[in-house]
């Protein structure tokens, strides 16, 4: 399916504005290893057999409030005022599948993970169920692979519209809730808590392009195949971040398999709707770069070398952001925003979180001597 090529209307059904539900697709991938066990990173998507994604959707209401007494989000509130804010979203093309988006202008923008929809790129079609069972043809406005967001538009208006939450608020141990269809299972709902922040992790690629969640929330609420796409809400029914991905305990064989262990993943909600709304204005998301070719000194070969450990720059690219600044090449990089350099592709994972324009504060040794300069990106 292409940005301006619409889903087949003939099968269309006129929702209501004021109701909306929510269906998905899948996949799977290997990540880090831990000591002799193997941690795995599975798309949170179903296919198969009339497999749903699921996604957090809905406004506040006023009778929403922070918690219960007993440190748990009132789930029944949280279900009847934000399911009406999530759709299903059925995908036919290269595979078929469902997956879960939900409404994020009232004028029928929709959210969702790339990985949903990718089957149906460049010539399948994509069809949005409402959660009263009203089913309308989309159309794709725009996808980023790496962040794995993609945007769907229907042609509709005044429909509910989902809350979103500042995300950089969000605090460990806060109780959540998420809403989607695992399994096939529509409007499910499942609580938990937040139980980490700032993970990074790398899902399946799609095609030769990696996806990567920066700076990802964890939690233990149940997140399973189908359930892509779908919202982490906090206790007010805001979204918080949009459930992508769970770890999942490797099969005697070594390979990926079952279902929620109480490690989930989603895209948090500032970055997710950052990304969506540059699709909308522009149909796509342009990621800074630094503009230069870098290989990681381990801390070996300095200790030998009598260098310091970080990313050698091998090579900068001319009119570039590095080059702009004064890097150049045979230049080690040390610290980036003071942050100590430990991973190879810690330029990237750091451009993938920033937006063009961003100032970075890097600090390098050249000759023996460190250095700082700012890269503006």
């Amino acid at each position: 399916m292409t940005s301006e090529q619409p889903a087949d209307p003939a099968t269309d059904t006129d929702p209501t504005a004021a109701t909306n539900d929510a269906d998905p697709v899948t996949e799977a991938d290997p990540t880090a290893a831990a000591g002799n066990r193997q941690r795995w990173i599975t798309w949170g998507i179903a296919g198969g057999l009339a497999l749903v994604l699921g996604l957090v959707g809905g406004w506040a209401g006023s009778h929403l409030g922070p918690s219960t007494s007993a440190g748990a989000c009132d789930a029944t509130a949280i279900a009847d005022r934000v399911l009406p804010t999530i759709v299903t979203i059925n995908v036919s093309g290269s595979g078929n599948g469902v997956g879960t988006g939900e409404i994020i202008r009232k004028d029928g923008y929709i959210i969702t993970n790339d990985h949903v929809i990718a089957a149906a790129v460049p010539s399948g079609r994509v069809m949005v169920t409402f959660s009263n069972g009203y089913t309308h043809a989309s159309t794709l406005v725009g996808r980023d692979i790496t962040s794995d967001i993609a945007v769907l538009k229907i042609d509709q208006k005044d429909l509910p519209v989902i809350n979103v939450a500042d995300s950089d608020a969000v605090s460990v141990g806060q109780p959540v809730v998420a809403l989607g269809a695992p399994l096939g299972l529509s409007s499910t709902v499942t609580a938990g808590i937040v139980s980490a922040l700032g993970r990074t992790s790398r899902l399946p690629s799609v095609g030769d392009k990696p996806a990567v969640i920066i700076g990802g929330i964890q939690t233990d609420a149940a997140i399973n195949p189908g359930n892509s796409g779908g919202a982490l809400v906090d206790c007010q029914g805001r979204m918080i971040g949009v459930n992508t991905a769970i770890a999942t305990v490797p099969n005697a064989d070594g390979t990926a398999g079952g279902g929620s262990v109480g490690i989930g993943f989603a895209v948090p909600s500032n970055r997710a709707m950052s990304i969506a709304n540059d699709l909308i204005e522009h149909g796509s998301v342009q990621h800074p770069d630094f503009g230069i070719q870098a290989t990681p000194v381990a801390l070996s070969a300095a200790a030998a070398w009598g260098t310091p450990a970080g990313l050698y720059v091998q090579s900068v690219v001319p009119r570039g952001a590095a080059d702009r600044a004064g890097l150049r090449q045979g230049d080690i990089i040390t610290r980036i925003n003071n942050d100590a350099v430990a991973r190879a592709d810690a330029l990237n994972m750091f451009a993938l979180s920033a937006r063009t324009g961003d100032t970075v504060h890097i600090t390098y040794v050249r000759d023996g001597e460190q250095k700082t300069l700012t890269v503006t990106l």
